[in-house]
């Protein structure tokens, strides 16, 4: 009996290892999928999202008895409409700021003297307060002699033009550092303009096909698993829809109030300056300091001295902490559920693998894997852990 039992003990012994490392591999799997699919499966998201954001306005022109591709249709073209309008507005004002951007560059180059003059004044000040006199008389390089005059030269042939393979060597090197870089990032920036012209034509089919897609989801699994996926897919769509439209509702706020507050503060472009400071305020943890560059670049040719800076920043600053802590947790912090060491450490993992992009879309996707930990019932302990 004793024999018998440990035998049948074995396998209990060897399933915790090879469990182990079978989810190893799939984490490892999952992780290489997401690092080197991260172009379509961004694309994917942002499509997702954009359909999230107009499906409400689906929705209304469905009430008025039209059907769903003919009202996806008329979203879509309006909302394409709309952002054409919107590019037109930043062609206008990026059009100015390339008329004035030699104002930009002689202020920031007064800038640059002013700082470094003040950083070797510092410098000689601390040098002369630290040594001693004798060590500075002792460390001074002795007087110049005088030069010679210098020996007239023969006079020497006329240099000849080089030959066309170094000229082209040396366009190449005078090329400014943008066009280098865009230059070299030039099949990167095919890819994703390629897969943004994609966009509008899933954003389309997802609003169209919607009702068929939830029930050919639903269609995979039998059984009290339709019922979870069904929860599922549900507590996502719910997350994601209040997430999206909360945050491009709460950008849309502050991109207004900070324009019209731009305007007060007679700043140019304001109408460019201000959607970019309210939405670059949304992005976690770097919002308050990015939300800062684009009104402080602004104001570099109006004002001269430091007080209106000051001013500027402190505005912009009060404004971002009052829509972070009064807004966002009303607006989208109720959707998400998690807690704040979760948040930190999604933060870092999806802006290892996706860059910047990984960084705005950390948390919808986090809360979305927490949805479905909380609807399936052997993964409910993980989503207590990523709650709040």
């Amino acid at each position: 009996m004793a024999s018998l039992d440990s035998r049948a003990a074995e396998p209990a012994r060897t399933l915790k290892p090879r469990s182990l490392s079978s989810a190893v591999l799939a984490l490892a799997a999952a992780a290489a999928l997401l690092y080197f699919g991260r172009l379509p499966l961004i694309t994917l998201i942002i499509a997702i999202s954009i359909a999230f954001i107009l499906e409400p306005f689906v929705a209304a022109l469905m009430r008025l008895r039209l059907p769903r591709p003919l009202a996806s249709f008329l979203v879509c073209v309006a909302a394409l409409m709309a952002l054409y309008l919107v590019g037109l507005g930043v062609y206008a004002q990026l059009a100015s700021l390339y008329r004035d951007l030699p104002t930009y560059s002689n202020r920031i180059a007064e800038l640059v003297e002013i700082v470094t003059s003040k950083v070797e004044d510092m410098e000689r000040s601390t040098y002369r307060l630290l040594v001693p006199r004798r060590a500075q008389e002792k460390a001074a390089p002795p007087p110049a002699a005088p030069k010679a005059a210098p020996k007239r030269r023969s006079a020497e042939p006329p240099e000849l033009p080089p030959p066309p393979q170094v000229q082209e060597v040396r366009i190449l090197q005078e090329r400014s550092p943008v066009l280098a870089y865009l230059y070299s990032r030039l099949s990167s920036l095919y890819d994703v303009a390629l897969m943004a012209s994609f966009v509008p034509f899933l954003v389309y089919f997802m609003l169209s096909w919607r009702d068929h897609l939830y029930r050919g989801f639903l269609m995979l699994f039998e059984g009290h698993a339709r019922l979870v996926a069904g929860n599922s897919a549900e507590g996502i769509a719910a997350m994601v829809r209040g997430f999206v439209v909360g945050n491009f509702a709460l950008g849309l706020l502050l991109a207004v109030v900070s324009s019209v507050l731009f305007m007060i503060f007679r700043l140019p472009y304001p109408w460019l300056t201000g959607p970019l400071s309210g939405f670059l305020s949304l992005i976690p943890y770097a919002g308050l300091p990015l939300s800062l560059i684009p009104p402080l670049v602004a104001a570099l040719p109006v004002y001269s001295t430091l007080t209106p800076y000051l001013l500027v920043g402190s505005t912009v600053a009060v404004l971002h902490l009052l829509a972070l802590n009064l807004l966002y947790p009303k607006i989208v912090g109720a959707r998400v559920h998690l807690n704040p060491l979760v948040v930190t450490i999604a933060l870092m993992f999806w802006s290892v693998l996706w860059g910047p992009m990984g960084l705005i879309l950390a948390i919808p996707l986090t809360a979305a894997i927490k949805a479905v930990c909380d609807n399936v019932s052997g993964l409910q302990p993980y989503g207590r852990l990523l709650g709040d």
